[in-house]
Formats: structure tokens, sequence, C-alpha cells
């Protein structure tokens, strides 16, 4: 490196690049892996589905991250060493739209919404860039930890069960189900005509209600299997041990290292095959609309919007706290340029049937950890997720794990998120301002409202249900709401630039 020089713009040698940009995708690679399993699997869509969902994931984050890291033109990419992934704030509604419209025509309202929030995002993304002002960390702090709390529910269920389906914890007593179908066929028959009769048969017993279902009364010996907490267990130790006891970037991948030990003792144990793995081709391109074509619903794409100006808003506090890490001054141009990516990147992964992306912020994490600046390591990890995403095989080793392995996982990743949340609440000020207790108090509560009370729309229009089924969505609108009313806007940034620097991948 020359003194002319910065560090932000030094290039390493290749090996050294490539290691370190190796470190970045292995900090990343859990999170960005989770959010394709949480919503393939709650569209229902079919194992060799999930895993495209996973390949084109990876195949995108390295894409936009190379945008991102890079730049494109004078209109994309903030050239600061930044990986780009899936948010999470984009979960909680993508599986509310999952739960109404499962398959492919789910998927292809999802990639719609997520399409036309994208191409949203790049229009406004000059404005939301001067919008941090509204998003102090009285309000940041409550979306995350409401993020953190809503994803919580999807850990929890991949532990035991899912409430509804094959793994509920109730199912209908067989005897009452085998009488209903008796029932059944006894009026069936009853007002069928029989043969060279000119009129049905006097029915025995009235013709069976359309839609008419028994209701689980007897436990499900799928639920809760004690082989399933016991492994889910083994993750969640080994993942603590790890944090405690390793150093450095060991420590920093402890989640990962946790899958991986669970999808040993699940595969030493039986529970996990690798026959899906075995089929996978070695080699295959990521395409567009693979997996469905979009489908454009006005109310889902201002739903999806709304995450994006959140996700965006969060960037621009890390963009911001990246700077000061880098000793490279992020001006107005340049955060719109990131923020601008931010949303052609959610546009790409629409395209590519994936997700919204964002900066993922343990990767910011990471820079202050080595200490390298240098925004050509990021290019590499860019590099290496695109040659991950091309892999089949990969994708269908990570789809192959058994929920009960990632839920140990997501135990702590989600629950890192409402942490994240927690710890920035913890530096607002509630003593001279008692005001700030009333925002968080209500928000989470509003924010709660659709995971404590899902059926609380059920007399509402149709069309405001994926509005206001997200409780992310409900929170951020009453955070912001609440805190212009309290508290009004302050053009000082510096506060929402440190909540910044402690936030984790949400």
């Amino acid at each position: 490196m020359t003194s002319l020089t910065h560090p932000v713009d030094e290039r390493l040698p290749g090996g050294k690049l490539a290691a370190l940009g190796f470190q970045h995708v292995l900090v990343m690679y859990a999170g960005a892996i989770a959010v394709p399993l949480i919503v393939g699997r709650a569209l229902k869509l079919s194992p060799e589905q999930v895993a495209m969902l996973i390949s084109a994931d990876l195949f995108c984050c390295g894409l936009v991250t190379l945008i991102q890291s890079l730049g494109a033109t004078q209109w994309f990419g903030i050239k600061l060493p930044v990986m780009m992934g899936v948010t999470f704030a984009s979960v909680a509604p993508m599986v509310a739209m999952a739960n109404t419209t499962p398959g492919v025509e789910g998927a292809g309202l999802i990639f719609g919404a997520i399409i036309g929030a994208g191409a949203i995002s790049i229009a406004i993304a000059p404005i939301v860039s001067r919008m941090l002002r509204f998003f102090p960390p009285v309000v940041t702090g409550t979306i995350i930890a409401v993020i953190g709390i809503s994803l919580m529910r999807i850990g929890i269920n991949w532990i035991f069960g899912n409430p509804f389906g094959p793994t509920a914890p109730s199912i209908v007593n067989p005897d009452h189900a085998k009488w209903l179908a008796e029932v059944g066929s006894m009026a069936n028959a009853a007002v069928t005509p029989a043969a060279g009769a000119s009129a049905p048969v006097a029915a025995v017993v009235p013709a069976i209600p359309k839609g008419l279902a028994l209701v689980g009364t007897v436990p499900n010996p799928k639920y809760a299997q004690l082989p399933h907490i016991a492994i889910a267990s083994v993750v969640l130790v080994s993942i603590l041990l790890i944090a405690k006891y390793a150093k450095g970037f060991v420590a920093n991948i402890s989640v990962l290292l946790g899958i991986i030990i669970g999808g040993v003792i699940a595969t030493a144990t039986g529970l996990m095959g690798f026959d899906k793995v075995a089929k996978a081709n070695w080699f295959d391109l990521v395409l567009p609309f693979s997996i469905a074509t979009p489908v454009f619903d006005p109310i889902l794409i201002a739903t999806m919007t709304l995450v994006m100006i959140v996700v965006m808003i969060e960037s621009t506090g890390m963009f911001l706290a990246l700077g000061d890490m880098t000793g490279r001054k992020v001006d107005q141009p340049m955060l719109t340029r990131g923020l601008r990516t931010d949303g052609l990147g959610t546009l790409i992964g629409g395209i590519f049937n994936t997700f919204p992306y964002t900066s993922f912020s343990q990767n910011v994490g990471l820079v202050g950890v080595t200490g390298v600046k240098s925004r050509f390591v990021c290019v590499a990890g860019g590099l290496i997720l695109i040659v991950l995403g091309l892999l089949p095989k990969m994708a269908a080793l990570v789809e192959s794990l058994p929920t009960f392995v990632l839920g140990g996982a997501g135990l702590v990743m989600f629950g890192m998120v409402a942490a994240t949340g927690i710890r920035i609440l913890a530096n607002v000020d509630y003593q001279t301002n008692r005001n700030n207790l009333f925002i968080v108090a209500i928000s989470i509560g509003i924010g709660m409202i659709p995971l404590i009370a899902p059926n609380f729309k059920q007399w509402l229009p149709h069309g405001l249900h994926p509005l206001i089924e997200s409780g992310i969505l409900l929170a951020s609108l009453s955070a912001v709401l609440l805190n212009l009313y309290f508290n009004g806007s302050s053009g000082d940034n510096s506060a929402a630039v440190a909540a910044a620097k402690q936030a984790d991948a949400h």
C-alpha cells in the first residue's frame, strides 16, 4: 500500500484476500441460509425447490456484495467493506404471505412484492438517506427487539414442531376419524339411488356438511420428540461453549460450528440422510424466475416497501458507523449510492426468486475485529458466495439439515437479534425523558398483537391483512409516530450511529 492509497482501497495479496474473504463468508453463512429455509418451508415448497432458493440466495448475496463493495456506475455501490445478505426484517411478512397462500402461487406473490419494493427503494433512496433523524435509538432498538422476538417463534417451532400440520402438538383421535369416515360413507350411500331405482333411498343420516373436520385431541407422537430436543440442546450448548472458550474468528462462527456438530450427530443417529445430496448436480446455473413467475399485488408491494424503508434506515446507521471505523467519510451522495444498492439488490433478489438484501452487520463487526479495512476482502467474499450458489450439492446439503438442528442455532441467532435491540434500548435516556418508556412499552405491545392474537384481523377488510399481520411493521409505525409525538425530530445523528455500531444482523 502506498502512502496515497486509503486502507479501504488497499489491494492485498491473492492468498490473503481469499482467506479473509472466506472468513467473511463463514461469519454470515448461517444467517444467509436461514431465511430461504424459513420461507421455503413456510411456502411448503418441495425439498428441490428449497435447495434452489438456497442456491439463488447465495448467488445473489455474492452478486450484490460485488456491486456494493466494487461499485457499479455513479449510481450504485458505497465502495466500503460490506457483505450483503438477506434481512431478517422481511421474514415475518413473507411467512405471513406464505401462510395465506402457500405453494408456487404464494411464492409468486412474495417475489412480485420484492421486485416492486426493490424498484421503489431505488427511487426513494435519496429521500431515505435523510430520514435517519426519525429513527433514534429508542425507535431502532424497539424495532430490532420486536424483530428478534417475532423470529424466536420460528426457532422454537423448529425444535418441537409446528403448531399446525403433521408435527402439531395434537392429532385427531383415530377412532373419531374412523367413525366420521363411516358416517360419511353411510350418508353418501343413502342419498345415492340404488341400481334400477328411480329415487334415492331415505337417508339414514344427514349428509356431512362441507368442510366438517375434527380437532386434535390426542398427543401427536411426532411433536417434541426427545431425541430431537436432545440434539437441539447439544447444538445450543456447543455454540455456548465455543463462544466462551474460543477466541477471535472461531468464536465469530460459533453458530455455524454448532450447526455442523448437530448435523454430524443427526447423521450418526440416522436422523439425517444424504439421498437428496447424492441426486443433486455438482454445477448448475442460477436462472431468473426458476421457481415462480412474480405476481404484483399493490398491498403486498406496499408492505414490503415499508420493510425496506426500515431496512434502509438501519443500513444508513450502519454505513455511517462503518465510515467511522474505516476512516472514510460517508457523504450524502455516497450514502445514497449505498442505499440505492439495497434497493437494487432487492430487485435482483426478486428476479432470481430470492429475498430483500441489506448489509450484514456481523461482517461490519469482523472489520473491527481483524482491523482489515480493504473493500476487496468483501469482493473476494462475494466471489466465493457466487461459486457456492452455483453448487447445487451444497444447497441440497443445507436443505437436508433437520429442523431441530437448525432450531438449536435459531434460538441463538434470533435471540441475539432481540438482545441487540435490548442493548440499544439500555442506552436510551429514561431518567430525564420518561416519554421514552411510553414509546417502547406501547410499540412492543402493538408489535406483539399478531403473535399473541393472530386472528385479530378477521373482521377487517381482507386487502389490509398483509399490511397489518406483521408485528414488525406495526411496531415500526408505532415507534416512529410516538417518537415524533413525544420527542419530535432532531438533526443529530450521532446517537443513531452509535446504536448502529452495536447492532447484529437483522
